[in-house]
C-alpha cells in the first residue's frame, strides 16, 4: 500500500465491493457494455479456473481513482507450463488523469506479480497504448495480429515448432464459455476444435482453432455465419485458406500483440512466427 497526492493505491479485489466499483469506473470511462457489468467481471476476476484478479487500484477516500487488472492464464512456452497474466482491463478517472497512474499501477502489478511466481504477461494494445507499454513499461511489441476472413476453415494442422501457444484444458475452456457477456458455439474441425463468438457485426462471428480437448464438451453448434479470425497461428496456413484480411481503413485501431517476461523462466522476447494466439487468449469477445 502506498500513498501520494493523497490517492492511496492497493491490491486488486474480487469481493462484491470491488466488482461494484471497477463496474461504476469502466463504465463511466469506455460507456456501459455487458462486458463491464457486475457479472461479467466476476466471471472474469473472481471465478477463472487458473486464478483470481492480479491488479492495482487509486483510491481516494472511498473513490477509485484508477483500476489496472491482469488476469491469470496458461501457456506453454518453449514446450514447457508457464503461469502467465493477460493484461486487461485499464481505466482512469477523469478528474485523476495525467498523473502518471496508470505506469504506477502497471509497476505494481507486474511486482506482486513475479512475487507471487508468475511468469510472464502478454496483452493486445491498440495504436494509443502500445507506445506506453512499449517506452514506459518495458515491453515487446511482438506482432500485429491478422485480422480478416477465413472462408475456408482449415481441417488439417500443420507441423510447427511453437514457442508460445494458450494451454487450453476441459475446465479452462468451459469456464471461457460461460462468459455471460458473450455468446458462443463449438465443434471439431477435423484435426482442430473450432469455437466461435458472435461479434457487433451481424452474421459475423470471431473463430479460434485449438488442439483437441479431452472430456466433455458441449454438443457441436456450427453456426450460419462468415468466419472472422483475429490472432496469429503459423499452423494454419491462413494463406492457403483462402484468408482475406480486412484493410486498415475497416479497422477501428490496429491490435498489437505485446509480451513481458516476469520470470528468468520466462524468454525475453518472443519469434512472432512461432506464435499461437486467438480471441480466446484475450477478451475481445
Amino acid at each position: 500500500m502506498t500513498t501520494q497526492d493523497q490517492v492511496e493505491t492497493r491490491a486488486a479485489g474480487a469481493g462484491a465491493g470491488h466488482l461494484a466499483a471497477y463496474s461504476t469506473l469502466l463504465s463511466a470511462v469506455f460507456g456501459a457494455t455487458d462486458k463491464f457489468s457486475t457479472p461479467a467481471l466476476a466471471w472474469r476476476y473472481r471465478d477463472n479456473p487458473a486464478g483470481q484478479v492480479v491488479g492495482t487500484d487509486a483510491w481516494n477516500g472511498a473513490q477509485l481513482c484508477a483500476h489496472y487488472a491482469t488476469c491469470p492464464t496458461a501457456a506453454r512456452i518453449d514446450g514447457h507450463p508457464m503461469r502467465g497474466l493477460v493484461s486487461l482491463n485499464t481505466a482512469t478517472h477523469p478528474d485523476f488523469q495525467g498523473r502518471g497512474l496508470f505506469v504506477r499501477l502497471a509497476e505494481q502489478t507486474y511486482s506482486a506479480a513475479a512475487e507471487a511466481g508468475y511468469d510472464f504477461v502478454v496483452g493486445v494494445a491498440n495504436a494509443n497504448s502500445t507506445p506506453g507499454f512499449v517506452r514506459r513499461l518495458g515491453f515487446q511489441l511482438v506482432a500485429p495480429l491478422a485480422a480478416g476472413w477465413l472462408p475456408h476453415l482449415p481441417r488439417r494442422r500443420l507441423d510447427s515448432d511453437l514457442q508460445f501457444e494458450g494451454d487450453w484444458t476441459e475446465p479452462s475452456l468451459t469456464w471461457r464459455l460461460a462468459n455471460p457477456g458473450a455468446a458462443y458455439r463449438v465443434a471439431p474441425c477435423g484435426e482442430w476444435l473450432a469455437t466461435w463468438s458472435k461479434t457487433h457485426v451481424p452474421f459475423v462471428d470471431c473463430v479460434a482453432l485449438i488442439r483437441p480437448l479431452e472430456g466433455h464438451m458441449p454438443a457441436p453448434s456450427r453456426p450460419l455465419a462468415a468466419s472472422l479470425f483475429i490472432g496469429l497461428d503459423p499452423r494454419l496456413q491462413l494463406g492457403r485458406n483462402g484468408f482475406i484480411a480486412l484493410p486498415e481503413r475497416a479497422r477501428p485501431s490496429p491490435l498489437h500483440l505485446i509480451y513481458r517476461p516476469l520470470s528468468p523462466r520466462s524468454p525475453k522476447s518472443l519469434d512472432k512466427g512461432a506464435v499461437a494466439f486467438s480471441f480466446l487468449d484475450f477478451d475481445p469477445y
